[in-house]
């Protein structure tokens, strides 16, 4: 399988082209851009591309869609219904699987950062989106989204469930592995049971909650898992968090 990626340096958000073989199909997933690196690799593999698939509809994803259009008007712009953007032009629902030449692609649905989340899975890879990140987790708290229980069971449920090779490609920064998430992820260790939840009072966006865990981010900052005195959970920016 060709692959390729180009990470944005504003907001660290990652394109990325697959392909079957070289002179045969390919696929962008997500066009927060640049695409010109894309666009290169495009040429020297002598692609068609057939496809583009996003994850979800947030703007440092999307926000090249309309030059990958300009380049191949023909190609099929694939989202959950509740992510379209402006230049989707069909839809693709949950374990809905399309083809792109040699290439299966499955749509795996992982709501929480966004009610429409899909991750792709194409062969050994899977593009999780802002589900999960090398040693850290989406929030929930970013437009569209849904709920902390949502966003642990994509991951717990479903990525988490995947061979411990898949190869897990996220919406930002580094690759990462189903295996290496499972042992070294520090959410999910606690979710496992293999750390302690924290206990220490703090302020989460202005209410005082309950600091379960701080982590670092894809970003160099930290997320923050709270709880309110509700009993509820939510995932939040570590910025957003007075202890």
């Amino acid at each position: 399988m060709i692959l390729d990626r180009s990470m944005n340096d504003s907001w660290l958000s990652n394109t990325y082209l697959v392909g079957d073989v070289s002179g045969g199909e390919g696929a962008f997933v997500d066009a927060g851009g640049p695409i010109g690196p894309l666009l290169e690799a495009v040429d020297r593999h002598a692609l068609s591309v057939t496809h583009v698939l996003l994850t979800h509809h947030h703007h440092d994803h999307v926000a090249e869609l309309g030059d990958l259009l300009e380049r191949f008007p023909d190609a099929a712009v694939l989202a959950h219904p509740d992510e379209r953007v402006p230049g989707v032009n069909e839809t693709i629902q949950p374990g809905e699987r399309v083809q792109v030449g040699e290439l299966e692609v499955e749509a795996i649905p992982t709501p929480g950062h966004t009610k429409g989340m899909l991750s792709f899975r194409v062969g050994n890879a899977v593009f999780t989106g802002d589900t999960l990140f090398r040693g850290s987790v989406g929030g929930v708290r970013a437009p569209g989204h849904t709920t902390y229980a949502d966003l642990k069971e994509s991951i717990m449920e479903r990525l988490m469930k995947l061979p411990p090779d898949t190869d897990l490609l996220p919406g930002h920064t580094d690759a990462t592995t189903v295996a290496e998430e499972w042992k070294h992820n520090p959410f999910i260790r606690v979710w496992r049971g293999l750390d302690p939840e924290g206990s220490e009072p703090c302020t989460a966006l202005g209410e005082p909650a309950t600091l379960i865990l701080l982590a670092a981010d894809y970003d160099g900052g930290k997320k923050a898992w709270v709880r309110w005195p509700d009993g509820s959970d939510d995932i939040v920016p570590g910025s957003q968090v007075q202890r």
